[in-house]
């Protein structure tokens, strides 16, 4: 018998589409006194708007978020910079945070997918 194991394993997503990219790491979301704070993209911070801050993503990237815990998933907008701290990979609003069901938890383990543009 012979076994193969490949390091670095891309998702099946990815076997089938070369654009589609997944990350998997920890999301927190937005205090409330970002609220009404403009965004790098020029646009206010809304709570209650399915937005998120990514570090590279380009403006107006659509990314899905799923909680690994609890398997939802929500799909938010980038239109601003972060987190900047190397421990998250996303910041998602709090709305995102409410339908993730991470909201008042502070960050979960995530997997976020995105079309590489």
């Amino acid at each position: 018998m012979i076994f193969f194991l490949q390091a670095g394993a891309s998702s099946p997503l990815e076997d089938k589409n070369p654009n589609i990219k997944t990350k998997t790491g920890l999301a927190t979301y937005y205090a409330s006194k970002f609220e009404g704070r403009r965004t790098y993209s020029g646009k206010k911070y809304r709570a209650h708007k399915l937005t998120a801050a990514h570090r590279s993503l380009p403006m107006g990237t659509i990314v899905t978020v799923t909680n690994l815990k609890n398997g939802k998933s929500v799909d938010v907008e980038v239109n601003d910079r972060g987190p900047f701290t190397k421990r998250y990979i996303i910041d998602v609003s709090a709305q995102a945070a409410k339908e993730l069901g991470i909201y008042r938890k502070g960050d979960a383990k995530v997997e976020i997918t995105y079309v590489k543009k």
